[in-house]
C-alpha cells in the first residue's frame, strides 16, 4: 500500500491528504522500443506479443497509461536494413529495449550501438558462443534476457528426427550465416550425434531463395532435414515447407507453428511462456534494478509437436515410444 502524505493545517490540526491519485495522474509513462523478428501480421508473432503484454498487465503495466511502445522495428534478412532499424530505435531513447529477435547479429548490432540502454532479450539462442555476454549468472552490462535454445539442441533435433524416420541416412542443418549465426553452435553438437546415430551429417548454409532450392536437390529425395531457428529461415517457411514435401523429406523444426503448417515434427522450448515470462524483467528494470544484476535464464519447458498427418504422406509409421511424449499431436 502507497503511502498517503500529511498536511499540518494552520489549525494545528492534521489532514489526510489523498496525494496518491495526484502522483498516479502525473506518473511518467516508460518509453519500450521493441526490435522483433516476425512481421506485423505473423500469426506467431501476434501471440507471443501478446503474451508479453498481458504478463506486464498483471505486473500493472498498461499499455497507454504507464507505458507505451515507441516503435516495432522489424528485423530482415537485409543486415544493413536491420543496422538501419537499430539505430533509429537506438535514437528515440527509450527507457528500455526489447529485442524479440532471433537473429543474435541484430542484437550483437544493437549492443554496439548502446552500452547505456537497459536491454532485454527474448530469442537468442546462445548468448556466450555469440558474444552477448560473457556471464550467465551476472551479465554485468545493459543486457540480459531469456536465450530460447543452448548448443546441444542440434544433437537432440537429430535424436529425434531418426526416432521418427530410421532409414534417414543423411541429414542436413538448413540456416543462413548471415542471420543465424547460432547455426554454427548447433552443428557440433548435430554432427557428433549425427555420428553416433550413424547418419551422414551436412550443413546446408543459404542465403536466398535459390540456395534453398539448390541445397533441397543436392540434399536428394528421403534424406533428413533440421531447420535452424532463424529469421531467414522463418520468413522463408512457406518455400522450406513446399521443398521438403516436394523431396519427400522427414523434417524437424525448432516451434510448433512450423508442424502446424506442415512440417513432420517440432521440438523447442514453449516460446509464448518465455515471453510471458520475460515481462518480469522488464518490471524490475523499469523499476530501477540494472540489467546486469539480473541472471539469464534459461528454457524451462520444450514442446514436442508431431503432424502424423505429414507422416502420413511420408509413408512413416510415428512410433508409439515418440508420440506418448509429444506435447501436440496433429492429425
Amino acid at each position: 500500500m502507497r503511502r498517503r502524505e500529511f498536511i499540518t493545517l494552520v489549525g494545528g490540526a492534521a489532514a489526510t491528504w489523498p496525494l496518491v491519485a495526484q502522483a498516479q495522474q502525473t506518473e511518467r509513462i516508460r518509453r519500450i522500443g521493441v526490435l522483433s523478428g516476425f512481421a506485423e501480421d505473423h500469426p506467431e508473432g501476434r501471440a507471443q506479443r501478446a503474451a508479453l503484454f498481458q504478463g506486464l498487465r498483471e505486473l500493472g503495466w498498461i499499455e497507454g497509461k504507464n507505458f507505451q511502445i515507441e516503435l516495432f522495428r522489424w528485423v530482415t534478412n537485409d543486415v544493413e536494413h536491420t543496422r538501419t532499424n537499430v539505430q533509429e530505435l537506438v535514437k528515440l531513447n527509450p527507457d528500455l529495449l526489447l529485442a524479440l529477435s532471433p537473429n543474435p547479429s541484430a542484437l550483437i548490432v544493437l549492443l554496439k550501438e548502446t552500452n547505456t540502454i537497459p536491454i532485454v532479450f527474448v530469442n537468442t539462442a546462445d548468448p556466450l558462443g555469440e558474444g552477448i555476454t560473457s556471464s550467465l549468472s551476472r551479465p554485468n552490462s545493459n543486457v540480459t534476457g531469456f536465450p530460447n535454445f543452448e548448443h546441444s539442441i542440434g544433437g537432440k533435433w537429430i535424436d529425434l528426427l531418426k526416432e521418427a524416420a530410421p532409414k534417414v541416412a543423411r541429414a542436413a542443418l538448413l540456416f543462413n550465416p548471415d542471420t543465424g549465426l547460432q547455426g554454427f553452435s548447433y552443428a557440433r553438437s548435430f554432427e557428433a550425434a549425427a555420428a553416433l546415430l550413424g547418419v551422414e551429417p551436412s550443413i546446408m548454409t543459404v542465403r536466398d531463395v535459390a540456395e534453398i532450392e539448390q541445397g533441397f536437390a543436392t540434399l536428394g529425395k528421403g534424406n533428413g532435414l533440421v531447420s535452424v531457428n532463424d529469421t531467414f529461415n522463418a520468413s522463408n517457411s512457406k518455400v522450406i515447407l513446399a521443398l521438403a514435401s516436394q523431396y519427400q523429406l522427414p523434417a524437424i523444426f525448432p516451434f510448433g507453428w512450423w508442424a502446424s503448417a506442415g512440417g513432420l515434427m517440432s521440438y523447442g522450448p514453449d516460446m509464448v511462456e518465455i515471453h510471458r515470462r520475460s515481462a518480469s524483467y522488464i518490471d524490475r528494470i523499469l523499476k530501477g534494478e540494472s540489467p546486469g544484476n539480473l541472471p539469464i535464464q534459461q528454457p524451462t519447458k520444450y514442446e514436442l509437436v508431431i503432424n502424423t498427418k505429414t507422416a502420413k504422406t511420408l509413408g512413416l509409421i510415428v512410433p508409439a515410444s515418440l508420440l506418448v511424449q509429444a506435447t501436440e499431436v496433429i492429425e
